[in-house]
């Protein structure tokens, strides 16, 4: 700031006009960073991919919640799995009545029905499917809840040891967590580690059935060199991105959390993107590993409990490979460490286990000790990824359609709306509020991103010529 006001002292030639345009503009940048460093939900980091120096960081290792990034991870999983041959793109994967009952966004498959491989990637790449997402946790994990702690295993192999997973899908769960930083090692390992797959994060849109759906990154084709990777969103959350961005041999990885708007948040990427691109490296690899198979608990311990610095790159592909023989129970695994993936032949129910041996349940006792009050404290609510949003917030209005001591109930209340609706709800995201009473936990199932008290009325209205039984209520 002092260079730039030197600049217009010295040149006399400046018009008083030039010199106020330029004192305005020095002032908009200074409220701007104001206001995102007020934000409480907000936090970014900006990582040269080939050398894992940090270019920029604000709270990049303070715990954020991943909305939507979680399903990252969740693609990670998919494509390691895909390159060790225990599926391809053609295998079909079957919806449980729980994928199912997701709630929107979604593909919409009833259970009992299935959809290959290839086609549960696309939706998550572009519409964010919740309930693709849960029916690739239980094809590859059994469950989502025994997946979930795959993704967390996953995590720590890649030195995430700020993140911990509870669901598939990023549907709010206060337990779960991350960093900025954890995410863009995430984004780093999955292009390094799944070249032959990080294609599809840059699907401009995807067509299933008669649905076309667009990618919720709204920098594809709008910043030249982005190729993903994800966006995420809950009220909890704010709005989320991770994005990759190259320019010939440079390449940054960045993510922004917290944003107040899905416009805010991608303004400020691009900001990022403008400054720190052109001071990335322009040579090959040369930063520290990320993933790193041969972690010793102690070492791992270390990790969550020292402050990190750089954020690493992976240079080999993720080391730990846990199968499932076919003739053993789920409890009893083989564990097979290689430097890169290989082709293992097991039976695709069966590809994965419950990984966490007794050492590393441990460590993450110990990362999850650390702030357990603090989770305890966060409220979680409103759907991940809705399509619109701009309304959706403490001063919008929701409707309420149920009410249950079952979460997957609550959202099987939604999922039932939806398809009842399909029209009047096509732009509402889905959600369900946590609430106790009388020592028993409820889930109010709501449809929120109503702009006004009579447009929620409306909508409610309209719901109960369907049968429908549901309120207005200002969503505070």
């Amino acid at each position: 700031m002092r260079q730039a006001f030197a600049g217009i002292a010295l040149r006399k030639v400046f018009s008083a006009k030039s010199a106020i345009a330029a004192f305005l503009a020095i002032t908009m940048c200074v409220a701007a960073v104001g206001s995102a460093s007020a934000n409480a939900k907000y936090a970014a980091i900006v990582v040269d991919a080939n050398t894992g120096k940090t270019l920029f960081s604000a709270n990049s290792e303070s715990r954020r919640f991943p909305a939507s990034l979680t399903k990252m991870m969740t693609l990670y999983l998919t494509f390691e799995a895909l390159s060790r041959g225990k599926i391809n793109k053609d295998t079909r994967v079957p919806f449980s009545a729980q994928a199912s009952a997701q709630p929107p966004t979604k593909i919409g498959v009833k259970a009992g029905g299935s959809v290959t491989v290839e086609t549960a990637i696309y939706a998550l790449v572009t519409k964010s499917a919740n309930d693709a997402a849960t029916a690739l946790a239980e094809l590859l994990g059994g469950s989502q809840d025994n997946f979930a702690r795959i993704m967390t295993a996953k995590a720590r192999s890649l030195g995430m040891n700020s993140t911990v997973f509870r669901n598939a899908n990023g549907l709010p769960n206060s337990a779960q967590f991350t960093t900025a930083r954890d995410m863009a090692m995430l984004g780093i390992a999955l292009k390094e580690h799944y070249p032959q797959y990080y294609g599809y994060f840059s699907t401009r849109s995807f067509t299933y059935g008669r649905q076309r759906m667009p990618n919720h990154n709204r920098l594809l084709g709008r910043i030249k060199g982005v190729d993903g990777i994800k966006t995420g969103y809950t009220n909890a959350s704010g709005f989320n991105l991770v994005s990759s961005v190259s320019d010939g041999n440079r390449r940054i990885v960045a993510v922004v959390m917290g944003g107040a708007s899905g416009a805010a948040r991608d303004n400020h990427m691009a900001d990022l993107i403008k400054k720190y691109l052109p001071q990335a490296s322009n040579g090959g690899k040369g930063g520290p590993l990320i993933a790193s198979a041969t972690t010793s608990p102690i070492g791992a311990i270390a990790k969550v409990l020292l402050p990190k610095h750089d954020a690493p790159t992976p240079d080999t592909r993720p080391g730990a490979d846990i199968v499932v023989a076919a003739d053993e129970a789920p409890a009893v695994v083989k564990r097979k460490v290689a430097r890169t993936p290989e082709t293992v032949a097991a039976p695709v129910m069966q590809a994965y286990a419950d990984p966490a041996p007794r050492p590393q349940a441990e460590v993450e006792e110990v990362a999850e000790q650390r702030t357990a009050a603090v989770d305890q404290a966060v409220a979680i609510q409103q759907e991940v990824d809705p399509a619109h949003t701009a309304s959706i917030g403490p001063s919008g209005w929701a409707i309420q359609v149920a009410s249950s001591p079952s979460r997957e109930e609550a959202q099987a209340f939604l999922s039932k709306a939806s398809q009842q609706a399909p029209k009047l709800l096509s732009d509402a995201a889905a959600f369900t509020v946590q609430f106790e009473k009388g020592g028993v936990t409820y889930h109010r199932a709501r449809f929120g991103g109503f702009g006004t008290k009579t447009a929620a009325w409306d909508a409610c209205a309209a719901l109960k010529k369907k049968k429908i039984a549901c309120y207005a209520i200002q969503n505070n």
